[in-house]
């Protein structure tokens, strides 16, 4: 951890918890427990977790929609509930809904008032945020023609054109296709290049890993793992999947993935079997298409943490 990170977290998370009623009002249900956090300016943070593992319920703490039945929260050293930390974020929820009479332009328009943007630099952020989430063209477009993708992007529009140093995304990928998906990525790293505090909920592993600075880990409501990802996931080879043309070769350490005609995909459990494979496929004239490493994945490590792989499973 860097000395200003320590010094100075833009976003500091102490003990939380956070409980709910049951049914009823019989019983509680804790929700998040014991979660401390910290993160500096210009890192792209990924809390990562299955569905109900209390994502949600930390981000709104965060924004101090919800208040935590202990712990603390701090955004800039300050309480979410201070005037001077809400005007230097930004937030989209996981599932934005908004007025559908209002057209795209009208609807930033208004958001913009509410950020306190003049008037007369209003227009111009407008079309400008509309590009950058790739809405250009679709200005006068009611609210109500839209994709559930465009008004996923439309409210990221909403959550960035003040120029916030701290933006919150809740599963900011939810209903984009991979060309938005890469759209919504290159549009965080743009953020993070800017100098901002992006910090993002998402059971998308592979966008995770692509952009994130470090993650965190959530399972039923508990931090399960916190890092860079560097450091989190070993760099050791597991395996190496072999594709190849030719005759198959013989041993108990190999494994067939997948054969066709004489196109195969084999599983080599170390650098020795592959080296065997290697010289038989010399000798018999096939030809080797492609050789895989196989290393741990942010994936193997999720599986892991959560409880679905054992320490030392990988998978398959």
């Amino acid at each position: 951890m860097s000395g200003s990170e320590a010094a100075a977290p833009v976003v500091r998370l102490a003990g939380l918890r956070k409980s709910f009623r049951g049914h009823l009002g019989i019983g509680r249900t804790v929700a998040v427990e014991s979660v401390d956090l910290q993160i500096g300016a210009g890192q792209v943070f990924g809390l990562l977790g299955p569905n109900g593992a209390g994502k949600t319920t930390i981000m709104k703490m965060m924004l101090g929609l919800l208040r935590p039945d202990r712990g603390e929260v701090r955004l800039f050293g300050e309480p979410p509930s201070a005037p001077s930390a809400r005007a230097r974020l930004g937030y989209l929820p996981e599932n934005p809904y908004f007025y559908d009479y209002l057209r795209a332009d009208e609807f930033l328009d208004f958001y913009g008032r509410l950020q306190g943007i003049p008037k007369e630099e209003r227009r111009e952020i407008v079309r400008d945020t509309l590009r950058r989430v790739g809405l250009e063209g679709s200005e006068a477009t009611a609210l109500r023609k839209f994709s559930k993708g465009m008004i996923q992007r439309l409210g990221l529009a909403q959550a960035i054109q003040h120029d916030p140093e701290l933006v919150i995304l809740d599963e900011p990928m939810s209903g984009l296709d991979p060309i938005g998906r890469r759209e919504v990525r290159d549009l965080i790293l743009g953020l993070k290049r800017a100098g901002k505090t992006v910090f993002f909920s998402s059971h998308i592993l592979q966008d995770a890993e692509l952009i994130c600075d470090r993650v965190a880990i959530l399972d039923k409501g508990r931090l399960r793992a916190v890092g860079r990802l560097h450091e989190m996931m070993s760099e050791t080879v597991r395996w190496f999947e072999v594709s190849f043309r030719g005759q198959l070769p013989a041993g108990d350490d190999l494994e067939r993935l997948s054969s066709e005609g004489e196109d195969h995909l084999l599983r080599v459990a170390d650098i020795a079997s592959l080296t065997r494979v290697l010289d038989s496929l010399q000798r018999s004239g096939g030809q080797v298409l492609s050789i895989w490493p196989r290393k741990d994945t942010l994936e193997d490590l999720f599986l892991r943490e959560v409880g679905y792989l054992t320490a030392g499973e990988v998978r398959r």
